[in-house]
């Protein structure tokens, strides 16, 4: 590893450009892929800014595509830089990047919602959850398809202190629809709050750093992108686990319009849905003619740990899922997301 005073000195030798290593490699964005490249390097900067000091630091990128951030955070003078990258066609212009950069770039050619992050970067890094963030950081400009699922992953994440959080509070700076950036960002009664928002809010400080105009993209989506920067909190707003947050808060946002009482009745069976209802709201000291969007995280909090004595008092409870109540009255068959882990308190 080169000392600390040639890593500062680093900046990247001239290279073709973006779009010229595009043409370069015939490169396109696959559209049901949800790909956009960010061209103006200017942007690059700026998003690779956004996530700090990254001097001598380890940085995790996840889909470079044809390298645009990946060049600003080499010239932001870290000591390595690990990109995943599941399309083969962009893996030949990262290379090229790659022996710009001797020592600092590593290309793997994987799936980012499957990668072993946990296991890339040396021990000496970790640092206890109490501390500062690590010099670890995640970046980048997702497709949009998998923005959502990969955001929830890392929560859930957070919320076990594995995959990259296994080395403290990683911090993460993440490109996403501008809508879902609100979303995430949205504070109590606002109309764009939603599930994302608790599910972020609870265990993470939320910036929306800055959005970018959709023409800076190529192809141009129909929407622009929100950056926002993600810091673990040292002590979660709701101290339950990850899997019985999610099921309350995805019921109480069941019906999004309606008084919150309506999805929060989703949780019970329907034989002992309205006690258990009024049971749940009352112990938790929540007006149940809220709507979702109103509800504060204290809400929610004050909701998850009542809902967890009720579970420990009925173990068949957490288990009870009303979809599959609705498929067996149908006698259809159960979807992905209606599977529900049995767990153990």
């Amino acid at each position: 590893m080169a000392s600390p005073g040639t890593l500062n000195a680093f900046r990247l030798p001239p290279l073709p450009t973006i779009r010229e290593i595009i043409k370069l490699f015939k490169l396109q964005a696959v559209k049901q892929l949800s790909q956009n490249f960010l061209l103006d390097l200017r942007l690059t900067d700026k998003i690779v800014r956004k996530a700090g000091n990254l001097t001598n630091a380890y940085v995790y990128e996840v889909g470079p595509g044809p390298g645009g951030i990946t060049r600003s955070i080499l010239n932001a003078r870290v000591a390595e830089l690990l990109v995943v990258e599941k399309d083969t066609r962009f893996i030949p212009g990262l290379q090229m990047l790659s022996e710009a950069a001797p020592g600092k770039l590593r290309i793997v050619h994987g799936d980012v919602l499957t990668y072993k992050i946990e296991k890339a970067f040396p021990e000496s890094l970790k640092r206890q959850w109490e501390d500062d963030p690590p010099d670890v950081h995640i970046i980048g400009n997702l497709p949009f398809s998998v923005s959502t699922p990969l955001i929830f992953k890392w929560l859930e994440n957070v919320s076990c202190r594995n995959g990259p959080f296994a080395y403290g509070r990683t911090q993460m700076t993440l490109t996403f629809q501008k809508e879902v950036a609100e979303r995430l960002t949205a504070s109590k009664g606002s109309k764009q709050r939603s599930r994302l928002s608790i599910m972020a809010q609870y265990l993470c400080h939320v910036r929306n750093s800055f959005t970018i105009p959709g023409r800076a993209f190529v192809p141009k989506p129909k929407v622009d992108v929100g950056v926002v920067h993600f810091t673990p909190l040292v002590q979660p707003k709701i101290e339950q686990p990850f899997k019985l947050v999610e099921k309350v808060v995805q019921n109480a946002f069941q019906f999004r319009r309606k008084y919150c009482h309506r999805g929060l009745g989703m949780l019970f069976p329907e034989a002992q849905r309205l006690e258990n209802t009024g049971k749940l709201l009352k112990l938790a000291d929540v007006d149940p003619t809220l709507r979702p969007y109103q509800l504060s995280v204290s809400h929610f909090k004050s909701l998850c740990d009542v809902y967890r004595k009720m579970c420990e008092e009925d173990p068949l409870l957490f288990a009870y899922n009303f979809r599959e109540e609705l498929r067996h009255s149908k006698g259809t068959k159960p979807g992905k997301e209606d599977k529900t882990e049995n767990y153990r308190f």
